[in-house]
This record gives structure tokens, C-alpha cells and sequence, in this order.
């Protein structure tokens, strides 16, 4: 066990990867030599040379090559700073990326890590402060992932460079330099897909991911909380059988709520003929853009007394 903050677990996976597996290569705008514009990178470029190296700014250039590089025998892990700045590039992560595997029947693989961090900080302003994980979660062929944890950060960086497919981390840079906690970092690769369980309860199944997640398993009493660290595999059966014993569903994210996977959740559970006490509740941001000044921001955004108002609501329901 090694007591590591977030940034410094995503770090210590980085480095794990780059030592045991030749094929990996390490970059993006900033990653290199500065070591990554929130020091998640630090000290790669020094240990492992041009294995790990800074981009020009081009997101189409970064995921492009990347992309090339995984279909011929490498396996990159790659930074896009911003999830909002994927959004020039979705071609190479759309019609390409997902597509490898489909439009050579099988015989190739593009065996990519792409790094991101997406949600609000203190003067993000509407350009870096999205939430976009149903971009890329309506997409088939790529795998996606959002820890919040150290140990998840570490566990699922790992699981991502080892996964033959493309696959995105998105992490969260409120996460980066909070509390420390003890992580193991010598374990054994875990398998692609799963969900923690943070709270027990039986009055309602909470269903959430990336940072809100600590909110929510703050303001979640008498709730069983189920954070789902894997988007894509999602795990329907846990997610189905959880509110098939309480009765009532909420959905909690960062995202906007019109669009957002909260509704794919609550589309799930209703086909699958799940009855309800009480209808299901989604949890989320206004649709509107977040303004820079950070009381405005935090004033759209859900917080541990607004999720717990409308978790107990929904348990006194029905």
C-alpha cells in the first residue's frame, strides 16, 4: 500500500505501464517534459526519455497519430487536456477509432488510451467545464471510464492501457490533489466493467459516477449507492436487480440533464419492466452554460443539501 492523492495514483499507473509494457508511448500537449498541466505526468519524461513527449496543440494530430499508432502494434496513452477540447477532433475518436475493429471484420485492434478531465472548477468558464461522457457513451466500440478515488484512479488507468480497445478516463481535476488515501499498487490487473457499492440502504438505488459521487454518498441516507466507475460496459444487471429491491431510482451526474446518461439509466430500468413505489428522479445540471464566476456555478450545480432534499423526497413518495 502507498498513501497517494488522485493525481499521484493516475501517475504511479502511468508509470506501471511504461515499465512493464515496452509498446506504450506517453503523450500530449504538456505531458512531457512540464509534466502534465496538473502534474499527473511528473517525472515520466525523465525516467522513460522520448517515450513520453509533448505534442503541438492539435487534438486531431495527437488522437490521429494515436489511432495509427495503435492499429501498428503500440499501445499510446494519450492526453486531450480538456474534454471540451474533443470536440475538434471527434472524427478521429468517432469514424475512426471505434470503427477499427468493425471495419477490418476483427483483424485489427487499436488498443488506445485517451486521458481527459472534464467538470467545473473555480473560473472553468463554458469552454472547460463540461460534461460530455454521453458524447462518447453513444458511441459503440469504446470503453469509458470515470474514477474518483485513488484506488479507482490507479485500478482503472491500469485497466484501460491493458484493454485491446479504445478506450477514454475521464478524470476530474477537483479529484486531483485532495485527500490522500492508501492504494495498492501492486495488484493484479482488474477486469474491464464494474460498479462500487459506497452506501447500503433500502429506501432508494442511487446510481451516479465521476466526482459528484462523494456528494452523493455524503447526502444519501437510508439509500444504497451505487457508483458506476464503467459507463461502457455498464452494469445493467447490478443497476436492475438494486432497484428491483427498493423500488424507487435516482440518477445523479455532473452532465446537463436533458441528454444526459441519467436518462439511459431510467430508459433501462423502465424497459426492463422494473416496478416502481415512485417515478424515477434525475439529479443534474440546469441545461444552460456554466458562467465563469464560481457562487454561479456552484449555485447550478447539485450539492449535498440539494441531493439529499430530493433523495428523501423521493423516499417519501408512493
Amino acid at each position: 500500500m502507498r498513501k497517494l492523492s488522485y493525481a499521484e495514483a493516475v501517475n504511479a499507473a502511468l508509470r506501471r505501464c511504461l515499465d512493464e509494457i515496452p509498446e506504450t508511448l506517453l503523450y500530449g500537449e504538456d505531458v512531457g517534459v512540464p509534466g502534465g498541466v496538473h502534474g499527473v505526468s511528473k517525472g515520466l519524461h525523465k525516467a522513460f526519455g522520448d517515450r513520453v513527449f509533448d505534442t503541438p496543440i492539435s487534438e486531431s494530430a495527437i488522437l490521429g497519430s494515436a489511432v495509427g499508432a495503435a492499429m501498428f502494434g503500440r499501445r499510446p496513452i494519450v492526453e486531450i487536456m480538456w474534454s471540451d477540447f474533443f470536440l475538434v477532433a471527434l472524427d478521429q475518436v468517432v469514424n475512426q477509432a471505434a470503427n477499427v475493429r468493425y471495419v477490418s471484420n476483427g483483424t485489427v485492434k487499436a488498443p488506445l488510451t485517451i486521458r481527459t478531465q472534464q467538470g467545473n472548477s473555480p473560473g472553468a468558464c463554458a469552454q472547460h467545464s463540461q460534461n460530455l461522457e454521453a458524447f462518447f457513451l453513444h458511441t459503440p466500440g469504446i470503453r469509458v471510464c470515470m474514477p474518483s478515488t485513488p484506488q479507482d484512479a490507479y485500478d482503472l488507468t491500469l485497466a484501460a492501457v491493458h484493454c485491446d480497445d479504445p478506450t477514454i478516463v475521464i478524470e476530474n481535476r477537483t479529484l486531483y490533489h485532495g485527500a490522500k488515501a492508501e492504494v495498492v499498487t501492486d495488484g493484479e490487473v482488474q477486469p474491464i466493467g464494474g460498479l462500487r457499492k459506497r452506501r447500503d440502504g433500502d429506501a432508494v438505488t442511487v446510481v451516479t459516477w465521476g466526482a459528484i459521487s462523494r456528494r452523493v454518498e455524503e447526502a444519501a441516507e437510508n439509500a444504497e449507492v451505487l457508483e458506476t466507475v464503467w459507463l461502457n460496459p455498464f452494469p445493467w444487471d447490478e443497476v436492475i436487480a438494486s432497484v428491483r429491491r427498493t423500488g424507487r431510482l435516482a440518477v445523479v451526474h455532473e452532465a446537463n440533464r436533458t441528454g444526459g446518461f441519467g436518462a439511459e439509466v431510467v430508459a433501462r430500468v423502465v424497459e426492463a419492466g422494473v416496478r416502481l413505489a415512485a417515478p424515477p428522479v434525475r439529479i443534474a445540471v440546469p441545461d444552460m452554460r456554466l458562467p465563469a464566476a464560481p457562487v454561479l456555478a456552484n449555485a447550478l450545480i447539485p450539492d449535498v443539501r440539494s441531493i439529499a432534499a430530493a433523495i428523501s423526497d423521493l423516499a417519501a413518495r408512493g
